[in-house]
């Protein structure tokens, strides 16, 4: 089966005029993006890319994202998306395991550039700009030098090519990357257009980063395929959000909870803009009723659905007519997808028993990148083990119960305890830290860490939370720093975080 590269060509020759990105003052038809990921895609191929390599994009949303993941896509690179919400040297382990050789940057990023080139180096370096005090190439120079025709191949481009590399952090602290093929991204935008019924005439607006396979999958790329218009906000604002649901006539839009709960509490917030979307989802992290019945109240439905990086990642989206019948549900599992609950045992629980949920399909992972031991841990008899505990009733229903492991997430962010507390564990003062996540009306969960000083030593809170700005992303750095003279453990040696979380909480 052909990859995704296509999708534009044929969107140009279906309707050559239809808007295909709005990003700011820039309107791009499906002729005019086509056109310039063709000059893309052949700047990239003189600079000596070629299929299977890696092209690393650090960038706010924006209208270049898109030309650079389609570009990807007709050349078969491999793109790998970086969260500029990480610092340098995080960025650096990701860029050094993938192998990436090629970097395009936002210039807004360039101190963070700066810094990871100060740690990796690049063959090639591009800046979505027309100057940087690094030595790049500007984006749009390169554009102008090249052919707007489709660029030439030596072999296809086929769906089974990877395509992304998606990097979640690991429970050991190291992260993994997730290599999502073409053909995976394909099934999420069949799966998506089944349960949500896209059309061309819907407007899809991107606020979630591009960074994340929720600001690609949850809906750029999906609204691309059906021919539909992409809407970007290049970071979040709740008002200038509000306001591009009224200009922009949003159709469609899916965000993280704790964005819905800024725009209700905005003074900017207006229903009457909202109501007139007739899609409006939450994702990422669980939604919380108290949320659904708010928005309810004004007339608006709050759809929740449940993905990860995964899945490309929709794995169950919750249907309008049922969002408030079935709250607290993650919905029914998508249309080309298989789900079961297994026990310890392997074998699938009955309906409305707890267990662990397992995935199957043509939207799941190829596998985790050079991860041969977590893949062996992943995946069993072809089907995938998410680590999250669940259970489905007997209408089909998905409910996520509790993570298997001991990952949270904070404001749409996973955070995996062991990294941040290997980052304390580094203070000559610790003896002992455990990090958990507890309830947040604002983030959903934030950290907080319990830590345990050694004989003879003295330790504050500030000083814990001082040493990690250096060495985590904002969002991973607990809220809150408990002190106790000893961790408590089980027989085994092991921490009783439930016993932590029962504590403080």
């Amino acid at each position: 089966m052909r990859g995704i590269g296509f999708w534009l060509n044929k969107r140009e020759e279906i309707a050559p005029e239809k808007e295909a990105v709005v990003d700011g003052s820039r309107r791009l038809s499906y002729r005019q993006l086509n056109r310039r990921v063709n000059r893309l895609a052949r700047a990239l191929q003189a600079q000596g890319l070629t299929q299977g390599d890696r092209l690393a994009l650090l960038s706010y949303n924006s209208l270049e994202c898109i030309e650079v993941i389609m570009a990807s896509a007709k050349l078969g690179l491999i793109l790998v998306p970086l969260n500029w919400r990480l610092t340098a040297g995080e960025l650096s382990f990701q860029l050094g395991d993938s192998g990436a050789k090629s970097l395009i940057f936002d210039p807004e990023l360039e101190e963070l550039a700066q810094g990871i080139l100060g740690e990796v180096s690049f063959d090639h370096l591009l800046v979505l700009g027309l100057e940087s005090r690094l030595e790049a190439q500007p984006y749009e120079l390169l554009l102008a030098e090249q052919s707007e025709e489709e660029p030439v191949m030596d072999q296809p481009v086929t769906s089974e090519a990877p395509f992304i590399i998606m990097y979640t952090a690991g429970t050991t602290g190291k992260p993994k990357g997730a290599v999502l093929t073409q053909g995976n991204c394909l099934y999420n935008a069949l799966n998506l257009q089944v349960d949500l019924e896209f059309t061309s005439s819907d407007r899809n607006l991107v606020a979630l980063p591009m960074f994340h396979i929720g600001g690609i999958g949850l809906f750029t790329l999906p609204m691309l395929y059906v021919g539909g218009t992409v809407v970007i906000q290049r970071s979040f604002d709740p008002a200038q959000m509000i306001r591009l649901f009224e200009e922009e006539k949003i159709t469609v839009c899916l965000v993280v909870p704790a964005i819905w709960l800024f725009l209700i509490q905005s003074p900017a917030f207006d229903p009457a803009l909202l109501s007139r979307a007739r899609i409006l989802m939450s994702g990422g992290a669980p939604l919380p009723v108290s949320l659904v019945e708010q928005y309810h109240q004004h007339g608006i439905v709050l759809q929740q659905g449940y993905g990860m990086s995964e899945s490309a990642p929709s794995v169950s989206t919750l249907p309008k007519s049922w969002a408030l019948n079935k709250k607290g549900s993650a919905g029914r599992i998508m249309f080309h997808l298989q789900a079961r609950v297994a026990g310890e045992d392997g074998r699938e629980m009955p309906r409305g028993q707890v267990g662990e949920l397992l995935l199957k399909g043509p939207n799941v992972m190829q596998g985790y990148w050079n991860r041969p031991e977590a893949n062996q841990e992943a995946f069993s008899d072809g089907w995938f083990h998410t680590g999250d505990l669940a259970r489905i009733d007997e209408q089909g229903f998905l409910y996520i119960v509790d993570r298997k492991k001991d990952m949270f997430i904070s404001g749409g962010e996973n955070v995996y305890p062991a990294e941040v507390e290997n980052a304390i564990f580094a203070m000559e003062q610790v003896a002992e830290a455990a990090v958990i996540g507890l309830p947040d009306p604002k983030w959903g969960e934030v950290g907080c860490a319990v830590v345990a000083v050694k004989e003879g030593q003295s330790l504050g809170a500030e000083e814990v939370l001082e040493h990690l700005k250096t060495r985590l992303a904002k969002y991973k750095i607990p809220k809150t720093v408990e002190f106790i003279e000893a961790l408590p453990r089980n027989a085994a040696g092991k921490v009783l975080k439930r016993n932590l979380r029962e504590q403080y909480s």
